[in-house]
């Protein structure tokens, strides 16, 4: 157990750019409580707002997202990338790997410890002196973010959930009960390692983490997003129709047609809303 506070910054790749006065990104490691190290990226924001809603406008300097990445995904992939540089347009963006992804320490535990990393990388976002912290997670990471907020309530200041399911262990897909094999079975944390770049831990949950559908009325009132695609190979209308249904009145429901799962499925018109409803709803 370290006795670093969470978002302790371990070491910086990537410094800000003093001789042009903009500030670049920062690229470290921050530690979480339990001492794992998390590979993070801070973007200060686009210098020129490129929202089609207002163009002339530009990016929240006290506005920040901070990205929950799902399952196999890392800072580093096209997909988590593009949408960083997508809301990016809106405020500065915090992306982090989650522990067992990418070069973060640690093995993934599915969503459970993962609220760590999320803590310490909303804690990194907050010292840079931003005021408005939007969480975003996608598919483990959407997750992620309920729970988060749930669990730490008034340290973000909306939540946006894109893909996520409502209940622990789903199988009633059949991408989701390759991924259970993936999870559970020796050989299946083989194939994550040395072929998704993803290190799974072979524990079982104990205990059984709080689940989003539990999470999502300890949010309230914090501002709530709630986005699933109607053709989610992973998980089918009910889960975000749950979802809602405990969030409430202080919760939204998205129901996106024709979209798929997760960050791979978020088409750049979706993330520009997602952006705006951010921006308007965030304090």
């Amino acid at each position: 157990m370290s006795n670093r506070s969470a978002g302790h910054v371990g070491r910086s790749t990537v410094r800000p750019n003093t001789e042009t006065g903009r500030r670049a990104a920062i690229r470290t490691f921050l530690a979480t409580v339990d001492g794992v190290p998390v590979d993070s990226v801070y973007n200060p924001g686009a210098v020129v707002y490129e929202a089609s809603s207002d163009a002339s406008r530009p990016p929240s300097r006290d506005l920040v997202f901070v990205i929950a990445h799902g399952f196999t995904g890392d800072v580093d992939r096209p997909h988590v990338r593009r949408v960083a540089d997508a809301l990016a347009r809106y405020g500065a963006v915090v992306t982090f790997s989650f522990r067992g992804h990418g070069a973060s320490g640690g093995r993934s535990t599915v969503g459970d410890k993962e609220v760590l990393d999320l803590a310490a990388a909303v804690e990194w976002a907050r010292g840079f002196g931003h005021t408005r912290v939007v969480s975003v997670g996608f598919s483990m990471g959407g997750s992620v973010v309920l729970r988060h907020a749930a669990l730490r309530p008034g340290t973000v200041d909306a939540v946006v959930s894109v893909s996520a399911p409502a209940r622990w262990y789903y199988r009633g897909t059949a991408p989701m009960r390759r991924l259970h094999w993936l999870v559970t079975r020796p050989a299946g944390r083989l194939v994550g390692r040395y072929g998704l770049r993803t290190r799974i831990h072979h524990r079982d949950w104990n205990p059984v983490p709080l689940s989003p559908v539990q999470a999502v009325p300890r949010i309230a009132p914090t501002p709530l997003l709630i986005v699933h695609g109607d053709r989610d190979g992973y998980f089918p209308l009910d889960h975000p129709r749950m979802l809602a249904e405990a969030a409430g009145e202080h919760g939204e429901l998205w129901l996106e047609p024709g979209m798929g799962h997760a960050e791979h499925a978020v088409e750049e018109a979706l993330l520009a809303r997602i952006g705006d409803w951010a921006a308007a709803r965030a304090g």
